[in-house]
């Protein structure tokens, strides 16, 4: 994902990696997640699922728990974005 238009945030000893996705859209952290399911095929969460006051905090969480080709088509699309 180094080349794509998301600002990864470091992550270690971890399965995930949060990134944000200002540079690609101004929907919310949650209508963004759903857009990319929908329109790209790549499903995340959006942090403010993790808080009870669903506070939008313009980053989502990818999982990297993958196989290695599943990773690689993901990668591919959403370099595409």
């Amino acid at each position: 994902l180094q080349s794509s238009r998301f600002d990864l945030l470091p992550s270690s000893g971890s399965y995930f990696v949060c990134a944000r996705y200002n540079k690609i859209s101004g929907l919310d952290d949650a209508a963004f997640a759903t857009w990319l399911t929908r329109r790209h095929g790549v499903a995340t969460i959006p942090l403010s699922a993790f808080y009870q006051q669903k506070t939008d905090s313009g980053l989502i969480r990818f999982c990297f728990a993958k196989k290695e080709s599943t990773l690689e088509k993901a990668a591919r699309q959403l370099c595409a974005v």
